[in-house]
């Protein structure tokens, strides 16, 4: 396994604002370790302040269940097969798509 270095996640975070840019966002951009640990954050000018733990839960859910976020979306639906899962894990799991695993 490779380790996740603050130099890698910096250019992670780089290309996750130049992403969210092009997309006319202002993002909260949470990179965590394979372990969920917290490497890098950036916050961009107007990004949402409640998107800051939004981003660092979503960033832990997909290391935490190695899958990106959005691959919870459907199946936490209701009558879907982990529905309720968001409120497992002191609420720390985050439903939302746009984390990815690396």
């Amino acid at each position: 396994m490779v380790k996740l270095t603050l130099e890698t996640a910096k250019k992670l975070i780089d290309a996750a604002e130049q992403k969210s840019r092009q997309m006319g966002l202002a993002s909260n951009i949470a990179i965590v370790d394979d372990g969920g640990n917290l490497v890098a954050f950036h916050r961009m000018d107007e990004a949402r302040l409640a998107g800051i733990e939004i981003s660092k839960n979503k960033a832990w859910t997909s290391a935490a269940m190695r899958m990106p976020t959005a691959n919870l979306t459907q199946a936490a639906q209701p009558g879907g097969p982990s529905f309720g899962i968001n409120t497992t894990n002191g609420g720390r799991i985050v439903i939302l798509g746009a984390a990815y695993l690396l």
